[in-house]
């Protein structure tokens, strides 16, 4: 089922396919659950991913050039990264 997330510019809505919060864990396990949890994304969904790691941003960004997604969207707040992908294979 898509939801709603606001952007956060805040002047336009995305459809979201799935949500996967891995607040709280350490890496390696949000990129694996970033790879498991992508293979459950229609092609041409979207999923939003919520890290709270260090370096999420950057090990997200990779995972979408070696796996050939694309990032749509990146924010950062109160030390919560918040990344929206788009699944095109």
């Amino acid at each position: 089922m898509r939801r709603r997330a606001a952007s956060s510019h805040g002047d336009y809505i995305r459809m979201v396919d799935k949500t996967l919060d891995t607040q709280g864990l350490n890496c390696p396990l949000p990129l694996l659950k970033l790879r498991k949890a992508i293979q459950d994304v229609p092609i041409g969904g979207t999923l939003e991913v919520l890290a709270s790691h260090q370096g999420a941003m950057e090990d997200f960004e990779s995972f979408c050039e070696q796996t050939k997604q694309q990032m749509l969207e990146t924010s950062q707040t109160g030390g919560v990264c918040r990344v929206l992908i788009k699944r095109l294979v």
